[in-house]
């Protein structure tokens, strides 16, 4: 019960709950009676105006913290078989990220969206502005940390190397000591907010069905991975599937590919269809860099999102780029509950255009189905092994050579 109540989905929860709660009873003139209610609105938007500040400011770091490490760990490893793990990585993530891309174009406009803001309550002032700015652009952050991965890599730099390796250990801190600390106040005074005003309240039976269509979505692309596996390895991928249930109850309970690893490697060793030194390559690589499941619930939750909050769907172009960069930016997500969109968050701003509302409804609501997101790239994996599988047997590569 302890393990239950000190995770982040359940911190979350109950920040949505008290901040809703909260929003409702400031709708009275007076709160509770003696406090007014818009002093106390007052007093909670500008809290959250300066933790999404906080939060603003970190996005940078987290991002060369992440990527940059990332690039110059996989030279460590440098083989045919990575590259070719690598690509399986992307193309899975890429390809998943544009599936749930058009599953969105199709399917949200005939959700029930009130999207018209007549009747909202407006907002009151905050009691002051106090703006945090980046140390630089999220681009320029992509940028400078694919450059300087690859150029460590190019030379040889074992001290840029290590330094870049120690940069990612603060900033992991950072994200787990400060940001993850604060989500849920400024979660909670977001829905505060959006509670105080009505909108929340009108859409929240949007979000429940957003998810259960989410959760078919993974089941659609891991039968898609498996039958191509399948097909290119010449083999039965259900020889692979039926030995992940354990895996995908374990990651479904830990909402933690790294606690569920050793699981899934047990279950991938009893397959007869995989190679062992597939298994043990692809398995563990795969867990860090293989997000498919997390990058499709993205996709598709940013465009709800933009449409509950802005009113419309974002463009096709806009899409596009943010599908493929947040492939490039799941490789590098830390492994912390909701790393995939926390890495991502400089996208969703500087790509999509969010405020502080819409990132705090995309870390919410993905944190609150994180579970399911990651026991779908934890069974997709296998189905990426089995690809492995069938290139190292098709390209005559022996076992124990491939890296």
């Amino acid at each position: 019960m302890k393990k239950l109540t000190g995770s982040l989905p359940f911190r979350l929860l109950v920040a949505v709950v008290l901040g809703i709660c909260l929003g409702l009873l400031a709708e009275s003139p007076k709160m509770l009676g003696f406090i007014p209610s818009e002093a106390f609105m007052q007093v909670v938007l500008t809290a959250k105006n300066l933790l999404g500040s906080l939060i603003t400011f970190c996005v940078p770091l987290i991002v060369i913290g992440f990527i940059a490490p990332s690039i110059t760990r996989m030279k460590s490893n440098a083989s045919r078989m990575l590259g070719v793990a690598l690509i399986l990585a992307y193309v899975s993530s890429i390809g998943a990220a544009f599936f749930s891309m058009g599953a969105g174009y199709a399917i949200i406009p005939n959700l029930s969206i009130i999207t018209d803001p007549e009747g909202l309550r407006p907002l009151p002032e905050l009691l002051f502005h106090l703006s945090i700015d980046p140390v630089m652009p999220v681009m320029s952050a992509l940028v400078f940390s694919v450059l300087i991965g690859l150029a460590a890599t190019w030379t040889q730099a074992k001290a840029i190397t290590a330094i870049l390796e120690e940069f990612q250990s603060i900033v992991l801190a950072i994200v787990t000591r400060v940001i993850i600390p604060v989500l849920p106040f400024f979660i909670g005074g977001t829905f505060c907010g959006l509670a105080y005003e009505g909108s929340i309240t009108r859409q929240l039976p949007v979000f429940l069905v957003v998810v259960l269509i989410v959760m078919v979505g993974h089941y659609i692309w891991l039968a898609l991975l498996y039958g191509l596996g399948g097909l290119y390895a010449g083999k039965s991928p259900l020889e692979v599937l039926k030995h992940y249930g354990p895996a995908y109850l374990t990651a479904v309970g830990t909402m933690s590919s790294a606690a569920t690893l050793a699981v899934a490697l047990n279950g991938a060793r009893k397959s007869p269809v995989l190679r062992r030194d597939m298994v043990d390559f692809g398995i563990p690589l795969f867990a860090n860099i293989h997000l498919c499941g997390s990058v499709l619930t993205e996709v598709f939750f940013v465009m709800t999102v933009s449409k509950v909050l802005y009113g419309s769907l974002p463009s096709m172009g806009s899409m596009v780029l943010f599908c493929l960069l947040l492939g490039v930016f799941a490789i590098g997500a830390p492994g912390v509950p909701g790393g995939t969109v926390m890495a991502s968050l400089g996208l969703i701003i500087s790509v999509l255009g969010f405020g502080n509302e819409g990132t705090a409804l995309m870390l919410t609501v993905f944190a609150l189905q994180d579970s399911f997101g990651t026991a779908c790239n934890i069974t997709g994996d296998g189905a990426l092994t089995l690809m492995l599988t069938g290139y190292a047997e098709k390209h005559n590569i022996v076992q124990g050579t491939a890296l």
